[in-house]
């Protein structure tokens, strides 16, 4: 793992650049990042406790008092933590190293002694025990371990309850020492008008015109009540500047009789920022006798009557204002308070119609801002200019960045070298230049986050740069990870999108795309410098790796297995791994990758395992290894099969209540073990936290089933080359599913008659199903629906019927996306109350259809239509609605025709094949890296996908 060391190491050796400074800062704040590992092991410990007193697993325990001791105990750790995270008190830092090792120690206890036990009931019944000394044996050596494992954990309880001793006494020689000394309250910031932040020699605005603009508009404005305008946006976006540029403004210092500025930031005192705000608008005498009651009414008094404006700097919470608000009266003469915050949250609170989010600059403000900084005399040569773009670009339009950057490069040798060397190390030269200016500020956020969410926010370091993370998969890892504070009448995974969107209000995390038709995020990002923050802090905090991957590949000489464990791309180590400390011990690991060509029978124990991910690539039998079972915590399976091969699911995975996703993608999918095959009824367990299951090939949806799975919201399932009746599938229980938000179903010469759908649905996706139109009414019928995909096959479409009529005017209530291709419908009749909240419509080789019912254009939430591969006469009909779309005074509406083939591939290595025929028509092409080769391809090539399956 990368080490701080190592960071300083590889920084300081660029001997173009002065010396880091960050060390620094990262050496005020490991005492906070301490509590933040320790709270991360304890609530990782609950979770695993949690586990392991399900009723399927409580027999593997001898004593379930023991662990309900322990867990009480960590209850008083974790409230522990979060009240006294933000505290930096040295006299427990040694305490809160000795929480972490002590949750560690017991989780390694736990999670050993399950897979011992559970390895010992698998040989039990796979060996031949009937002589009585073999039975005896193996009951003296199952007592032994229960004794072992019940003594380690007396002394895991007592270590606790000597850290919480310790932890008490501790905290009152504090609490007495803090009284004796009688310390005042901490004041962040000597506030007042006349303490405004440096804007150095600079008096342009470059970047912030329109803004500037903007801001003076809502300040000027013919409203004479008093209006709240807070300005929003992450650390370093540029709001105190803006804020500062319109304080300092010709027209608005002429505009108001008083102006005020002070700052609030994370730590203050109300009563000393009332008094320099009071003495900064001229107050003499001495304030300080005065109580919070008497200066509040004096500074009001002293506003009252005038048109002021105030600048309350760095908000960070609603208390902030709710202190200060009563001392500005609203006197209904045009008086405004500006208020500058990262929080939307606390923007929202203040009740504004008028908040103003701050967006990052564009390229060219960028590079306009970074001239003025780099060229303070004179502009940018042309042969530095190339450079200077690419290094304005790299900033990602934060003025920080391009502040700090800009000052580096001021102070430089204007050489193309130099330029080059700063054009591919911007954001370390950010992070590390200035601790001052950039670090700090950026941290401040970071600082006021509660303890439970600086762990997944410092998660995101590990994410590459610039990447587009998929939500689905951060908040799993999130959940994977165990760092996730459960909260009663929700599922973790309902947590971590709280918490998500948290740190999204927060500024932290950047929301780049939502899902159509559901509105929700679906993919987020962080900026490069809150990246390099979290890569910096994380060391502190994730000690242990917990993702790594194996591969399995046969030996050239003896065709046997062989097992490697990757750490990094570039790096491989023979399994088990060295046995050289904790890091490299394969039992701490939750996440295991493995890509295997070859049978196997096993894989090694790891035992803290909740995210398997196997890759199969060779056309043989994929056969599970028997040790799944013992991956008693198991989350996450995953498998990627790239032969053609229906695969078997294990029969292990109904006695595994932790499952939370299942998911088989390539190959032709898998089959579910059939539930009758289990015959002991204690076996019976259900998987209230399986959510995703799919695709499942021929999936029997017996009561049985539905009863195993009462939680489930996404379902894949395949039904192609069905050949026996439809009721032995039972798919009319699947109505019972009653959490089903999505459902994806691919089949041929099927009805609705032969399935039932839970009102819960809102996603709704059926491929090559063969239903007549007049059928559609059972689908419009479902209260929730917002997404709905019909894609047929249109060759085989000939015995549909090719009139969908008049829809139920009650139905399709809340459907928002609406796809439909290959399909032979000729006509569709359709009036703006059948889709009311309709948002997006796409319609793909839709050959046969003579034109869109004219009543859609009248749907006032009409966003989109796209088209592909559609007759003329649709297009037309697309133009027509545009045409009233405009006239009804949107704008925004988007009709997008597509009758060609866009390519937006990225390959690591090896060839690119591209059919002919799509080249000709080819709008756009991007290639990463990889050579590439035109293939000499017919239409009906394309139509088998395994004929160009190199290029998806």
């Amino acid at each position: 793992m990368r080490t701080y060391t190592q960071a300083q190491n590889t920084l300081t050796s660029l001997s173009f650049f002065p010396q880091i400074n960050l060390k620094k800062c990262l050496q005020k704040d490991q005492s906070s990042e301490m509590a933040v590992a320790a709270y991360s092991s304890v609530i990782n410990l609950m979770h695993v406790l949690d586990q392991v007193q399900h009723p399927v697993r409580r027999r593997l325990l001898p004593n379930m008092k023991q662990i309900e001791t322990l867990q009480e105990k960590l209850h008083f750790l974790q409230e522990f933590l979060e009240l006294h995270s933000p505290t930096k008190i040295e006299e427990i830092e040694d305490l809160v190293k000795q929480i972490t090792a002590v949750a560690n120690e017991a989780e390694d206890i736990i999670n050993s002694h399950v897979v011992d036990q559970l390895r010992q009931e698998y040989e039990d019944k796979t060996e031949d025990n009937s002589r009585a000394q073999v039975v005896d044996g193996l009951c003296e050596n199952k007592m032994d371990m229960e004794f072992s494992f019940c003594q380690d954990l007396d002394k895991v309880i007592e270590k606790i309850d000597s850290i919480k001793e310790q932890l008490l006494l501790t905290m009152v020689k504090v609490e007495g020492k803090a009284v004796q000394e009688q310390q005042p309250p901490i004041v962040s910031v000597r506030a007042g008008s006349s303490t405004l932040p440096s804007r150095g020699k600079s008096t342009g605005v470059v970047g912030f015109d329109e803004r500037l603009i903007q801001i003076k508009e809502l300040l000027t404005r013919d409203q004479l009540n008093l209006q709240i305008i807070p300005i929003v946006g992450m650390g370093g976006i540029g709001k105190t500047t803006l804020a500062r540029f319109v304080f300092e403004d010709k027209y608005v210092v002429e505009k108001f009789d008083k102006r005020v500025w002070f700052t609030i930031s994370q730590e203050y005192s109300v009563h000393e920022i009332l008094i320099g705000v009071l003495h900064d608008i001229g107050v003499a005498g001495d304030l300080k006798n005065k109580t919070l009651a008497e200066l509040k009414l004096q500074l009001h008094q002293e506003l009252f009557g005038r048109r002021y404006l105030i600048v309350m700097d760095d908000l960070w919470s609603t208390n902030g204002w709710d202190d200060f608000k009563s001392s500005f009266p609203n006197y209904r003469n045009g008086s405004r308070v500006m208020v500058t915050t990262r929080l939307n949250d606390v923007a929202a609170s203040l009740g504004s119609q008028n908040t103003y989010r701050m967006d990052f600059l564009d390229e060219d403000n960028s590079w306009n801002l970074l001239c003025e900084k780099a060229f303070t005399q004179g502009s940018c040569s042309s042969e530095l200019e190339e450079i200077g773009k690419r290094i304005a670009e790299s900033c990602k339009g934060l003025p920080l960045a391009i502040v700090v950057i800009g000052g580096l490069l001021a102070k430089s040798n204007m050489t193309q070298e130099y330029w080059e060397s700063v054009a591919g190390k911007v954001n370390l030269l950010v992070s590390s230049e200035n601790d001052e200016d950039c670090f700090k500020i950026l941290l401040l956020s970071y600082n006021h986050l509660p303890i439970h969410l600086k762990p997944c926010f410092l998660y995101m370091g590990f994410f590459p740069e610039d990447y587009a993370i998929k939500v689905s998969d951060l908040t799993e890892s999130w959940v994977v990870e165990g760092f996730l504070k459960p909260i009663r009448g929700k599922s973790l995974e309902e947590v971590a999108n709280a918490y998500l969107k948290d740190l999204i209000e927060r500024n932290l995390i950047l929301m780049i795309r939502e899902r159509e038709g559901f509105g929700d995020i679906e993919r987020c990002g962080i900026h490069d410098l809150l990246r390099n923050l979290c890569q910096s802090l994380k060391e502190h905090v994730f000690s242990v790796p917990k993702s790594q991957a194996v591969n399995f590949v046969l030996d050239e000489e003896n065709d046997e297995p062989r097992c490697f464990l990757y750490r990094d791309k570039g790096d491989r180590y023979r399994l088990p791994a060295p046995d050289n400390g904790l890091e490299d011990d394969p039992k701490c690991y939750h996440h295991l990758l493995v890509k295997f060509d070859g049978y196997y029978k096993e894989l090694p124990l790891y035992t803290k395992l909740r995210r398997l991910s196997l890759y199969a690539y060779k056309s043989l039998p994929f056969v599970f290894p028997y040790t799944i079972s013992q991956f008693w915590n198991l989350q996450t399976l995953y498998l990627k099969i790239y032969h053609p091969e229906v695969i078997n699911l294990p029969l292990e995975i109904w006695g595994m209540p932790q499952l939370r996703l299942v998911i088989v993608r390539g190959g032709g999918g898998a089959h579910l073990p059939k539930v009758t095959q289990v015959i002991d009824r204690k076996d019976f367990v259900v998987l209230e936290n399986l959510h995703t299951l799919g695709l499942v090939k021929k999936f029997m949806c017996t009561e049985n089933v539905v009863k195993r799975i009462p939680n489930l919201k996404k379902l894949k399932i395949d039904y192609r080359y069905n050949e026996v009746d439809w009721s032995y599938y039972c798919l009319h229980n699947i109505a019972n599913l009653h959490k089903l938000e999505s459902l994806v179903l691919r089949s041929w010469k099927f009805t609705c008659e032969n399935i039932a759908f839970p009102y819960s649905l809102k996603k709704l996706v059926l491929y090559w199903c063969i239903i007549p139109w007049e059928d559609m009414t059972v689908i419009g019928s479902l209260p929730n629906l917002e997404v709905l995909k019909l894609s047929g096959k249109y060759e085989e479409d000939s015995t549909r019927m090719h009139e969908w009529i008049n829809p139920v005017e009650d139905g399709f209530r809340q459907l928002k996306f609406l796809l439909i291709e290959n399909t032979s419908l000729m006509r569709w009749r359709a009036e703006s109350i059948h889709f009311p909240k309709l948002e997006i419509l796409e319609l793909n080789n839709m050959k046969s259809l003579k034109e869109i019912p004219c009543g859609i254009a009248e749907i006032e939430t009409l966003r989109i239509i796209e088209l592909y591969k559609c007759s003329n006469s649709v297009q037309n009909s697309a133009m027509q609605i545009l045409e009233e779309q405009k006239s009804f005074g949107n704008e925004g509406f988007q009709v997008i025709i597509n009758n060609s083939i866009t390519f937006n591939i990225s390959f690591q290595e090896g060839p690119l094949i591209i059919p002919l025929v799509d080249v000709l028509q080819l709008d756009e092409l991007r290639l990463a890296v990889g050579d590439v080769q035109i293939a000499d391809c017919t239409e009906e090539a394309l139509s088998n996908e395994e004929s160009w399956f190199p290029c998806c």
